[in-house]
């Protein structure tokens, strides 16, 4: 089985797609990114992106071989940018549960990551699975991705030992849907650290390796080929710690959810093991939330710890 799929910290050190587990070296080349310009309206021009879909791909994180930590990576940089991350699913590597649950995502975000099922072994059926789900079939090589592929592979040590058949094996990892620009097909070369590129279907699905250190260094790279509102309104967020369990306030945390729902206003509890919870309270309104914060603080003898505006990274 191949390691470009798993999606966990502690597989994070293993080599995977790209190759490039190992620390860079002084003579490790850089390439250059691709322009932002030519690949940052993918939903059309005027169009943002408002809400994203990760799904993790791979047998391994189902059966328990593999902890996933890139959707967690990804939720956080969502939160970051002020993009609502609606769903997160872990499917097989199996070509119709690939095609169903990315399309389905297509239709529904914005912006939808899929992890792990892109190297060079014959289970990695990621980029044949969604080629042929949005009618970009045959694969076909890239000759820009080839062409950095070999340029990092000779700064290897262990380049001269690998056969003919092991380079073949390789390339795989640059045989991508095909259509080009005009055919939905976008190859992005977002690090100029990394020969591996984020190829992106329909605007929409960005294709990444599941190996976490390659798979945050693209999705970092991405933010500048994300259209974002720059108009859009931020939320406000206030945190108030409470040294008292959760079951404790739960009745209490009900009654405000209630209270708060007809204000668009967010309430969530987060257990911090050993030193109570947090009650978070999201909205637009910040003299509002303000006014909820002192009614938290009050009845779950609790005190305000955070008080910030999401999405200004």
């Amino acid at each position: 089985m191949s390691t470009s799929k798993p999606t966990g910290a502690s597989q994070s050190t293993n080599s995977g797609s790209g190759g490039q587990s190992q620390p860079l070296s002084k003579e490790t080349p850089k390439f250059p990114r691709s322009d932002p310009s030519k690949y940052n309206q993918p939903l059309g021009p005027g169009k943002f992106v408002n809400t994203a879909g990760c799904l993790i791909i791979g047998d391994e994180v189902l059966n328990g071989k593999t902890k996933d930590s890139n959707s967690n990576y990804l939720a956080k940089w969502c939160f970051d940018l002020g993009i609502e991350l609606k769903r997160i699913e872990v499917i097989a590597d199996d070509e119709q549960e690939i095609g169903e649950a990315v399309t389905r995502f297509a239709k529904n975000y914005d912006f939808v990551v899929t992890s792990g099922g892109i190297g060079p072994t014959p289970d990695d059926i990621t980029y044949e699975s969604q080629g042929k789900a949005f009618n970009c079939l045959p694969l076909e090589y890239h000759d820009e991705t080839l062409r950095r592929m070999e340029a990092h592979q000779k700064t290897r040590s262990y380049s001269h030992e690998q056969t003919e058949e092991m380079l073949t094996a390789r390339k795989r990892m640059a045989l991508f849907p095909s259509g080009g620009d005009q055919g939905g097909v976008d190859v992005i070369f977002p690090c100029e650290e990394l020969w591996v590129p984020v190829v992106r279907m329909q605007g929409r699905v960005h294709i990444l390796p599941g190996v976490p250190r390659l798979f945050e260094a693209l999705l970092n790279g991405l933010e500048a080929y994300v259209p974002l509102d720059p108009n859009k309104p931020k939320p406000h967020r206030i945190l108030v710690h409470t040294k008292m369990p959760e079951s404790s306030i739960s009745p209490f945390l009900q009654r405000l959810t209630d209270k708060c729902k007809p204000l668009d206003i967010k309430v969530g509890s987060y257990p911090k093991f050993g030193s109570g919870v947090d009650v978070s309270v999201i909205g637009f309104d910040v003299a509002k939330l303000e006014e909820i914060a002192k009614e938290v603080e009050k009845e779950v003898d609790g005190k305000v710890v955070a008080s910030e505006q999401l999405g200004k990274k």
